[in-house]
């Protein structure tokens, strides 16, 4: 018996989900602080501090593409399930088979690289300035203020704004990409209440890619195991590396001297000067995206 387990095979398989989701820039955060506050005056601030993960530059994506190299499965006794040396038959027909799928994998990996690239506002994936360009592109935006590339597709990010509470609000947002998934969204109602989503900010979130790609396996926490299972699969070294995710974890508060309607929190608002303030612990387990109803007429 024999069974797929190797990282490459592992990557593939979630690029394989992935791909069924191609309708944004993917991204989730890593290690963050993120700040809402409520002004006076019709006003808002909004802070994000920390890491973000761009899944289209990460190993991840290059090791879907891979190298053209076959690799064997893993071979199993049948009765014990303990790992065994494969025999030559069952290598040759491994063989045998990924040979046959040499065209399919070609057109996949042209059509991934396509799909990968629209994601990114046209910037090729496969590209060594790729990051460079994508630093680039999100210095010249109004409210980023540090972007640094700490590789793998993962970057430091300190992106600060403020305004007047007069137009819904949405982060992050990227010059030429269609469309990416939100961290945080502040949609406005009438006479004054302001709804406050975190979508971004829950691992089990439809609209955090990694839940979507994960399912079952727990969104985040799912990828980051598989990516574990990868790392330690026997042999090691190269053929063995799966990247490195980053695990979200952070904090998100909103501020404000309005009135809280209602909200999620596990212990509710806490009084501060001026007002109160609502906060969340975010974590792989999270399980409610983060959301709070405001009346700032008052």
């Amino acid at each position: 018996m024999t069974i797929m387990q190797n990282p490459k095979a592992i990557a593939t398989a979630l690029l394989a989900s992935l791909s069924l989701l191609l309708t944004g820039c993917f991204i989730t955060p890593g290690k963050f602080t993120s700040e809402l506050v409520l002004m006076e005056e019709n006003r808002f601030s909004f802070t994000y501090e920390g890491e973000i993960f761009f899944i289209g530059l990460s190993n991840l994506a290059a090791m879907g593409a891979g190298a053209e190299e076959f690799e064997p499965s893993t071979c199993y006794d049948d009765d014990t399930f303990d790992e065994r040396e494969c025999t030559e038959a069952e290598l040759a027909e491994q063989r045998a088979e990924w040979d046959a799928g040499a065209e399919m994998r070609a057109a996949e990996a042209a059509q991934q690289a396509e799909q990968m690239s629209a994601m990114m506002g046209g910037i090729d994936p496969n590209d060594p300035e790729a990051s460079a360009e994508l630093a680039r592109l999100l210095m010249r935006q109004k409210g980023w203020e540090r972007v640094e590339d700490k590789g793998e597709g993962v970057f430091d990010v300190l992106y600060r704004v403020e305004g007047e509470l007069s137009h819904d609000f949405m982060f992050p947002v990227i010059e030429d990409v269609p469309m990416t998934n939100p961290f945080v969204q502040m949609v406005l109602r009438d006479e004054g209440v302001v709804r406050i989503n975190a979508p971004g900010f829950s691992a089990n979130n439809d609209a955090n890619p990694m839940a979507a790609m994960g399912g079952a396996m727990g969104g985040m926490a799912g990828l980051a195991g598989m990516a574990s299972m990868g790392q330690s699969s026997e042999g090691g070294g190269e053929n063995a590396e799966m990247p490195n995710i980053p695990t979200m974890e952070g904090t998100f508060r909103i501020v404000t001297s309005g009135r809280i309607l209602a909200n999620n929190t596990d212990e509710g608002p806490s009084a501060i000067a001026g007002g109160e303030a609502l906060e969340w612990a975010i974590s792989p387990r999270t399980q409610q995206a983060p959301t709070a109803l405001i009346d700032t007429s008052r």
